[in-house]
């Protein structure tokens, strides 16, 4: 008999909507944009040529729409592997949990997943204003570790090397390394973006080696991080989703994909003077490699 599982696990609201996003199964599409800034979905909006419906509760953003006649959903996550945690599993529960019996569904639903968003260079050769497709996430953030099949979908030589590499302080999460989608890769391939391999991490200061009054444990970790290599692979750059987004997408048969804007060069010290521009285009040729 197929496990029930309890309210107070699978939160549903009054009007059979799910506890954050609000969404209720049947109204995801099965090709989603991931934002994280909610006034980024109005960007993404703007490309569609209809809109079915739209769902707000606190930073989570969620609009459903057609864009060149095929049916897609862009949802703001906010910022953090925490959020994604909320906002993957809910996704999947909308497709694959009959809500009426709280129980997993026979057959499962694959939803596409691809992230839209911002990022810091750690390497110098890679432009502010570029786009770079992650192939690889590392998460600094320990969200994958609570998980039970975590071995199963992680690229456990790259995790022991890198490890052992930056000789990582113990005190810390275990860093966790998940693949994209190949399927995903090879469709946005086409677009020509830079490609390598991203750190989500759990917050935008110390954890990313920023140092404003606040002293870091390890002062040279970026350096350290831009000077790592596995195999053909380097660490391109920082960002604070991709690594949830790959793992908890494996774990539940999601394909899932990210491209970043670069708006930072953290080697050269460079900022963008207007990444917005940029951010429009990398939507445009997004949805275009989906549809």
């Amino acid at each position: 008999m197929a496990r029930r599982i309890e309210e107070s696990e699978l939160i549903i609201n009054k009007d059979g909507s799910i506890f954050h996003l609000q969404l209720k199964p049947g109204e995801l599409a099965d090709n989603i944009i991931l934002v994280g800034d909610p006034g980024r979905v109005e960007t993404v909006v703007s490309f569609f040529d209809t809109v079915e419906l739209e769902r707000r509760n606190r930073e989570f953003v969620s609009v459903t729409g057609t864009y060149k006649r095929k049916r897609f959903s862009v949802v703001a996550t906010g910022i953090g592997t925490d959020n994604i945690d909320i906002v993957v599993n809910e996704l999947d529960a909308l497709v694959n949990v009959d809500f009426k019996t709280r129980t997993v569904k026979q057959v499962l639903k694959s939803l596409n997943l691809v992230r839209i968003g911002t990022s810091g260079s750690l390497q110098k050769d890679l432009p502010v204003d570029s786009c770079l497709l992650s192939k690889k996430a590392i998460g600094f953030d320990g969200l994958l570790n609570f998980y039970a099949g975590r071995d199963e979908v992680v690229d456990l030589d790259f995790e022991q090397q890198f490890k052992e590499g930056l000789n990582w302080n113990p005190l810390l999460a275990s860093p966790y390394v998940v693949d994209a989608s190949s399927e995903l890769l090879d469709e946005l391939s086409v677009n020509g973006f830079h490609q390598g391999v991203t750190i989500s991490a759990p917050g935008f200061y110390g954890p990313q080696g920023r140092i404003i009054r606040l002293g870091i444990q390890d002062v040279d970790i970026n350096e350290k991080i831009s000077n790592f290599r596995h195999d053909q692979h380097r660490i391109t750059n920082y960002e604070m989703e991709c690594s949830a987004i790959y793992g908890l997408s494996k774990l539940l048969g999601h394909n899932a994909a990210t491209v970043c804007a670069i708006i930072a060069n953290r080697k050269a010290g460079e900022y963008s003077n207007d990444y917005k521009p940029v951010m429009k285009d990398l939507i445009e040729k997004v949805l275009d490699s989906l549809v």
